[in-house]
């Protein structure tokens, strides 16, 4: 990070585990965090940063609210989460398996105004649904036991999504796993090759040029790019990646 110039904060110890906090170039909060058994998992290099040291995948987010009351129960009861510890003002919940990004950790902060959506935010919180029907009973759960009402399904292609704002504000996403990112190509070339929707197919040449290095750093980290993005991954108020555990 000295090297980029990246600004970071003093390491830190959260919950047990070392936490590097850091900005990227818009402003966006960001986090390594050393994560016990973190090695045994897939990594790569594009040439940089030796796999060894390489991110893993996402580690969770963090939410900085108002008030954590109404949001620790739509995460409970809609999502299955559950509180696992406190540390000060933030709670952490975790879903009920080991899947990546399964950490939320709620920071409240009284009198906290809430954010608006730019440069060095996050656009919204994804989480997983196994199908239709699953996304359907959360959706019902969410107006019968929580008085919010989310959207109508939307197709992404790889996946169909619907989208509700928590009481703090935060735009969340419930995806369906299917029909999944093999639906447009093979799973053995999966991540390789820029995909985009049918609306920007017309564009493809202009927004390539903007990435000129693309489809080297696609080739670098293969379809392991894709297992990553397929997984219960999660962003928001801070960003939070999974690395081998460090001092």
């Amino acid at each position: 990070m000295l090297e980029k110039g990246i600004k970071f904060e003093a390491l830190e110890k959260r919950f047990g585990e070392s936490v590097l906090a850091f900005s990227d170039p818009d402003g966006m909060a960001l986090a390594l965090v050393g994560v016990v058994g973190a090695d045994d998992e897939p990594a790569w290099s594009n040439g940089d940063v030796p796999a060894e040291h390489a991110i893993r995948g996402f580690q969770g987010v963090t939410l900085l609210l108002d008030d954590a009351t109404k949001t620790t129960k739509i995460l409970t009861d809609v999502f299955g989460f559950r509180e696992t510890a406190r540390e000060g003002s933030v709670t952490r919940l975790t879903a009920p398996d080991d899947a990546q990004g399964n950490v939320v950790d709620i920071y409240e902060a009284k009198g906290f105004l809430r954010g608006g959506q730019g440069r060095g935010s996050v656009h919204h919180i994804a989480f997983r649904a196994k199908n239709d029907a699953e996304q359907g009973s959360m959706a019902q759960k969410l107006v019968g036991n929580h008085g919010l009402h989310p959207t109508e399904q939307k197709d992404r292609n790889y996946f169909r999504s619907i989208y509700f704002r928590e009481p703090g504000g935060v735009l969340f996403e419930i995806a369906t796993d299917i029909p999944g990112f093999a639906v447009g190509e093979p799973l053995e070339t999966l991540g390789r090759d820029l995909k985009l929707p049918s609306f920007l197919e017309p564009h493809r040449k202009e927004i390539e040029g903007v990435y000129p290095s693309f489809k080297k750093w696609c080739h670098d980290r293969g379809s392991a790019s894709a297992r990553n993005t397929a997984g219960n991954a999660t962003s928001g108020g801070m960003t939070k990646y999974k690395v081998p555990s460090f001092a």
